[in-house]
């Protein structure tokens, strides 16, 4: 584990008290046509690991509007449901009034079984994001017709998978920049149901109570990663790109960002109950897992944790982007801090996230709440065992989200219950998204519960700060951006120089799922962008400057702002 000293950024302003955040978080989930169970494992008890995970989900814009589709990955039960009453994942449209209308059935989409993550990626530049979801079996790739309908093309793409691994999170990336989408999937455990351990059988223990047995003790799956032959379909390079000597296993949440600001993309992975693995990409189709040396595979004392989900961001504006995972209950979450050349510090406790141990995360994400230009953390929570109900020692089954605001000089505040409902009300959760559905300047997220109906925690803000939105397009590079770096630039008075900040656009991420891939800044009051520069996946770098904020803007690849949508507050008024 490497060692730094932990540097604070300087303070640029004065944070508001707690009491008052000026937004808090409803959610309109079930108002807004939301209304599809997600059915995942039995409900009281559980006989194997399989009917833990849950599934992802998806802030998506299918049809090309420009406002966010939801897609909801669906589970299974073990003991089957009557052909043609089984749970299947959903999409929902978006009407833009708030409200969503399932069209599912219209769109071919409604597959069944035991869905795990989901990433969205435009693998053959045709203009229109295509769809990939991964299973315990065989996994489906959707590609999307523009018409509203998609096509399984899984088979001749060829990245369906032997039927028998247990494929968990996802993400396009294209790894060696030849503007053509690849496609990394994490395995978590060679499972055979026929075999598989049971709670008796150990016995699988937790707190003196019988559970669902493994990860330890069971064999980890390995990670798979497809290249896209340019043709529709895609080789299977695993092993020769090294994608299969990671140190570690039980793969879970995945991640790609340029970690080590070489412009090319490497790819986080969080495992549970080993060593997580960050893939080095070496820049020739090949990839070392370098995690144990760059500090951000292990606890701060050095041990193995049960990593779920992972999000990237720079938190503290020194140019890295940083890392927040989430683990198991008895432990903390991980912040990692970037320090430049592949080198992290652990600084989840100087930073102020080490205070609660009780509760089991999940979905997670970094993200800007207030629009101040400084990335606050959410992370999803709930037990994994059912079976905790009937325990008064646990934070319970469902549980509360934990919310935290960055206090701009390289510490967070818990929030989480001055936020509202949306953050306080304790939820079975597993994935989560982050993306602005209503399209008024802030950012809303979705999560995908087991054995319970979404959410959809809408974001009231009453900060009144200005903010911006970015749409990737490529040319040279793949059609949706993936991988291309956002610099954004401004200063708001009273600052004494301008704020800067970076982002990428990236598929997958969180736990399983798939965030808006519009960039979003906040940028306080200032009154415009000063600079927004692009790095494309290609080495194109495009600057835009003097931007007007409060609106969508679309940049072609070479070519600067090609399109703007005017977004404001007053989209709000008809929700």
């Amino acid at each position: 584990m490497r060692l730094g000293v932990f540097l604070q950024a300087p303070a640029v302003q004065p944070a508001p008290k707690a009491a008052d955040l000026g937004l808090s978080f409803v959610n309109i989930a079930r108002e807004s046509g939301l209304n599809a169970k997600t059915i995942y494992g039995g409900e009281h008890k559980n006989k194997y690991l399989l009917e833990t995970t849950g599934c992802g989900v998806a802030f998506y814009d299918y049809d090309n509007d420009g406002w966010l589709d939801i897609f909801l990955v669906n589970g299974t039960r073990l003991e089957g449901f009557p052909k043609g009453q089984e749970p299947t994942s959903h999409l929902f449209k978006n009407n833009r009034d708030g409200t969503f209308t399932d069209v599912t059935q219209k769109a071919g989409v409604g597959h069944s079984g035991w869905g795990q993550g989901v990433c969205i990626g435009d693998y053959d530049n045709d203009g229109f994001e295509d769809l990939f979801v991964s299973y315990f079996g065989k996994n489906v790739l959707y590609h999307n017709n523009g018409d509203g309908t998609f096509t399984d093309v899984t088979e001749k793409a060829g990245v369906g998978g032997n039927g028998k691994r247990w494929n968990t999170g996802c993400a396009f990336v294209d790894y060696d920049r030849d503007g053509h989408l690849d496609l990394f999937v994490a395995n978590y455990i060679d499972l055979d149901l026929a075999t598989a351990p049971v709670p008796e059988s150990g016995p699988c223990l937790y707190k003196s109570m019988m559970v669902a047995c493994g990860p330890p003790g069971l064999n980890g799956g390995k990670n798979l990663l497809f290249h896209n032959n340019g043709d529709g379909t895609f080789t299977d390079v695993s092993e020769s790109s090294g994608i299969l000597q990671a140190n570690g296993t039980y793969g879970l949440g995945v991640l790609t960002a340029d970690f080590d600001n070489d412009g090319w993309p490497d790819i986080y992975v969080a495992n549970d109950s080993t060593a997580s693995a960050l893939y080095q990409n070496k820049k020739n189709g090949k990839f070392v897992d370098i995690a144990l040396e760059a500090g951000c595979a292990l606890s701060p004392d050095g041990k193995p944790q049960a990593g779920m989900g992972v999000s990237a961001a720079d938190y503290d504006m020194d140019g890295n982007l940083d890392i927040v995972k989430s683990n198991f209950a008895g432990d903390t979450p991980s912040l990692y801090r970037n320090l430049g050349n592949a080198s992290f510090e652990d600084t989840t406790f100087t930073a102020g996230l080490g205070a609660h141990t009780q509760y089991l995360g999940w979905g997670c994400g970094f993200f800007d709440m207030d629009n101040d230009g400084w990335p606050d953390i959410l992370i999803c929570n709930g037990h994994v065992y059912p079976e905790v109900e009937q325990l008064k020692t646990e934070a319970g089954y469902p549980q509360r989200k934990l919310l935290y605001r960055n206090l701009r000089n390289g510490r967070f505040e818990d929030v989480s219950m001055q936020a509202g409902p949306g953050i306080s009300t304790p939820t079975a959760s597993r994935g989560c998204a982050f993306g602005d559905f209503d399209n008024d300047g802030d950012i809303d997220m979705v999560v995908n519960p087991v054995n319970d109906y979404p959410q959809l925690l809408r974001c009231d803000s009453r900060t009144g700060n200005n903010w911006i939105k970015v749409r990737t397009i490529g040319t040279k590079s793949n059609r949706s951006g993936i991988g291309a770096r956002i610099r954004c630039v401004a200063q708001a008075p009273g600052e004494n120089k301008p704020h800067s900040q970076i982002d990428e656009v990236r598929s997958g991420g969180s736990y399983f799922s798939q965030n808006d891939l519009r960039v979003h800044f906040g940028i306080g009051k200032a009154a415009k962008i000063d600079l927004l520069e692009i790095r494309w996946p290609s080495g194109q770098v495009d600057t835009v400057k003097d931007v007007r904020p409060n609106q969508l803007i679309f940049v072609n690849e070479g070519e600067g702002v090609v399109r703007t949508m005017q977004l404001t507050d007053g989209q709000r008024r008809k929700i």
